[in-house]
């Protein structure tokens, strides 16, 4: 019975971040855009960051 209920309510959780997304976008593309460039550059500098650790490993 726990099994089921966490089941539903992990989809329910996925919808409601899955709504709040498609809103967000809808409401404020200009927000949403700089968000995802956000999250892109910051993926860029860890991409950079972990270059250079493992650049420097002798």
């Amino acid at each position: 019975m726990h099994g089921k209920w966490g089941a539903m309510n992990k989809k329910w959780v996925k919808l409601s971040a899955l709504a709040f997304a498609a809103w967000y976008v809808i409401t404020r593309p200009d927000g949403a855009a700089d968000l995802v460039s956000n999250a892109m550059g910051g993926l860029g500098h860890a991409a950079e960051s972990l270059s250079t650790f493992v650049s420097a490993i002798p």
